[in-house]
């Protein structure tokens, strides 16, 4: 049999083939999606963010509307969570208190990423006596206790929400930038820092275009953790009769009000303590999960073994006879 003769029969390809890599932010979603615990925070977040939002909505009743023939109802049917003193709607309170919890956490948050950024970014990337200054500066806010620097601030600009948002914002923003200004240390003794410099690259450009994409991770990780840190800060301080104005539905307030009479109406305390501790759990969650999916250590992809094809027996026959030819 002439070698020219021989045809060999088609061969398939493989089908399950290795997929593309997809993108930093796609596979952290996906690591996020499987950690249960955090899926379970998302849940809980995003029911307390439509429940603020569409509170007018969500509550049966006026949270500030009394029913002094219903006061110190026990939960039914028609009152949820029960009514206080003045017979105001327990849960409808509850409902817009949700609204204070997630601002003031939502938007400290977002002042401490204001503050903090920019100084742990100039800190880290200037170096020498920027740097000595900048953290000398955090250090010396360290040094003051937070409750007492809270209480000091609270006196000086007064009540109101956007008063307590500042004061919250004022003494957390240290540990942002004691963060950042660790991961530009290590950043910028990379490759393409230094390449960047050696095209002429400013130190704004370098910030925007090299640090900031890379301090994306660790600096979201920081503000989920933050936020229940802020909610806690609130609750305590309406607690103490130092939060929002008064009469203002919030879960701290709620708290002190119910306080006593909490051996007769055990119901007045659970009630909102229950919100705030899911809350700070779900924010928990979410920063655990996100801590564990952006980590660029576990984004290592291994493409799969291409599986082993048999070698047909009608091709060896074929290959022999071509051989013997």
């Amino acid at each position: 049999m002439n070698a020219r003769t021989v045809r060999r029969p088609f061969l398939v390809a493989a089908t399950d083939a290795p997929p593309p890599l997809r993108g930093y932010w796609a596979r952290s979603w996906r690591r996020l999606l499987q950690n249960r615990l955090a899926v379970v925070g998302l849940i809980v977040v995003a029911i307390l963010i439509v429940m603020a939002v569409f509170a007018p909505l969500v509550a049966p009743y006026d949270p500030a509307k009394q029913d002094l023939y219903n006061t110190f109802a026990s939960p039914n049917l028609e009152h949820p969570a029960g009514t206080d003193n003045l017979g105001r709607d327990w849960f409808s309170r509850i409902v817009y208190g949700a609204r204070i919890s997630l601002i003031v956490g939502l938007a400290a948050q977002l002042l401490v990423l204001t503050v903090g950024l920019p100084i742990g970014l100039i800190a880290g990337l200037k170096g020498r006596f920027v740097d000595s200054v900048l953290m000398r500066f955090t250090d010396l806010a360290y040094a003051f206790p937070d409750l007492l620097l809270i209480i000091l601030l609270r006196s000086a600009v007064g009540g109101g929400l956007l008063q307590l948002v500042l004061i919250i914002g004022f003494v957390s923003w240290m540990d942002t930038a004691r963060l950042v200004r660790g991961q530009v240390l290590t950043l910028r003794e990379r490759e393409f820092v230094t390449a960047a410099r050696s095209l002429g690259a400013s130190d704004a450009q370098i910030m925007i275009r090299h640090l900031l994409p890379n301090l994306t991770g660790p600096v979201i990780v920081m503000l989920a953790l933050g936020i229940p840190r802020a909610v806690f800060i609130e609750a305590a301080l309406s607690f103490m009769g130092l939060g929002v104005s008064i009469g203002t539905p919030s879960w701290g307030a709620m708290v002190q009000e119910g306080y006593g009479a909490i051996l007769a109406f055990p119901h007045l305390v659970l009630a909102p303590s229950i919100a705030i501790a899911m809350l700070l759990l779900a924010f928990t969650f979410i920063g655990d999960g996100l801590r564990d999916a952006l980590d660029p250590t576990t984004h290592t992809a291994k493409p799969k073994p291409l599986p082993q094809v048999e070698t047909p027996r009608v091709l060896s026959q074929l290959d022999g006879d071509a051989k013997a030819a």
